[in-house]
């Protein structure tokens, strides 16, 4: 089933958007989002929604998560003028470094937010999941920061790609669980957090990482991800003058693509395009362009755009990069999809691995493989719109990926 909108419809949408006004109450970004998870859990959810929309508007909280994201997470994080790659790819190329950030990646953001939350409401441990292992990391200090204790569920092919983020959990104090069930990925990881949740909704905080899941996640992540574009907006304009003629981001789940797009919406002179996993191809199963390709269906608590066959069962994903590895996509980025706010195009494995070296020779910047992948759309779309100012979403650093990278050498 595809879900198909008026353009009268979709200008609707994206006024609300504008507007503030989605999701709606029952957590709807249009068609998409909701609230799909086992009768235990919604206590908890209810609560959840409760006190982030407390906190989220609470001067105290804001203050006090300010300050911990300048002193503690270094934030802002920097604009860069990529002057190499601007001469060779003949357009004015600017990179948000995320990598800059505290733990190496954009996701301490969302983690050191959800754990001021998890110490708000007396939470007695913070249970997350990871792919990649930057959320997982940034969870893991984070906790350690506020002082709970964290449990990281990961799955068994990404703690082998991914050896060195499961290090630095472990110094971090936090316990990091193999997934053997499922795909072994990021979406086994999800399953067994929220197997772990469903346990013991009153005395864990489920720390999710991407702009997916049950209504309020996809709202709180992006609330606590857009500092990314709004830093970089207001930087650009400094640097500038002016705005970027397209912001590009990788999109796996979404919190980074999301968190540099959304202080863009109402631009409209400024081209948004998010890059997915291409992967070896584009049959099922070969990649992770969950927009591209994917059809509406529920998983991990929301409706959403899926991977999944014609009798609905949801299909193992393939990307080099552990954190675009996923057969969802945050709701939002589905309703941006179908009122064509946002353009979505993919790049494949080789088209990543090639812009990272890229971008390591010209820049001396080593990105993660996930941000690789925004890199090589970036590339393709100033070939096709030379002279122009783009803004890239480098939301973390290779270091991470030294164990895949040595091994495509």
């Amino acid at each position: 089933m595809q879900v198909e909108l008026s353009d009268i419809e979709c200008k609707a949408l994206l006024t609300r958007l504008l507007g503030g006004k989605l999701p709606d109450e029952h957590g709807r970004f249009g068609p998409f989002g909701g609230r799909y998870a086992p009768e235990t859990l919604m206590p908890a959810l209810e609560r959840l929604e409760a006190g982030v929309m407390k906190y989220l508007t609470d001067p105290e909280f804001i203050a006090e998560l300010g300050r911990e994201l300048e002193t503690w997470v270094g934030r802002p994080t920097p604009l860069a003028h990529a002057r190499s790659l601007s001469a060779l790819w003949g357009a004015e190329v600017y990179l948000k470094r995320e990598d800059m950030a505290h733990t190496g990646a954009h996701k301490i953001n969302n983690a050191l937010g959800q754990a001021l939350l998890a110490k708000k409401f007396g939470a007695q441990q913070v249970i997350a999941e990871t792919g990649a292992g930057q959320h997982g990391v940034a969870t893991a200090a984070a906790c350690a920061r506020v002082g709970i204790p964290c449990v990281v569920y990961m799955g068994a092919v990404d703690i082998e790609r991914q050896a060195p983020n499961v290090d630095r959990m472990i110094q971090l104090g936090a316990k990091v669980v193999a997934v053997e069930s499922g795909d072994r990925t990021l979406r086994a990881a999800i399953d067994e957090a929220f197997r772990n949740w469903v346990a013991d909704p009153e005395g864990s905080y489920y720390l999710l990482g991407s702009a997916v899941g049950p209504h309020p996640y996809p709202y709180l992540v992006r609330e606590l991800q857009t500092v990314i574009g709004r830093e970089a907006k207001k930087q650009l304009a400094i640097m500038t003058g002016g705005l970027p003629d397209v912001a590009i981001a990788c999109i796996g789940g979404g919190s980074n693509a999301i968190g540099l797009f959304h202080p863009f919406l109402g631009d409209d002179k400024v081209q948004l395009v998010g890059v997915e996993a291409g992967g070896r191809g584009p049959g099922l199963g070969e990649n992770s362009a969950t927009l591209a390709t994917g059809t509406p269906g529920v998983l991990h608590g929301c409706y959403s755009m899926l991977l999944h066959d014609e009798n609905g069962q949801v299909q193992e994903t393939h990307s080099v990069s552990a954190g675009l590895d996923y057969p969802g996509v945050g709701p939002e980025h589905s309703l941006l999809k179908i009122i064509g706010r946002v353009t979505y195009i993919s790049a494949t494995d080789q088209e990543a691995l090639a812009a990272l070296q890229e971008c390591c020779a010209a820049e001396g910047v080593l990105p993660a493989l996930e941000s690789a992948h925004a890199l090589a759309g970036a590339k393709v779309w100033a070939q096709e719109n030379p002279g122009k100012r783009i803004l890239i979403g480098l939301s973390g650093r290779g270091d991470k990926d030294m164990p895949t990278l040595s091994k495509q050498a």
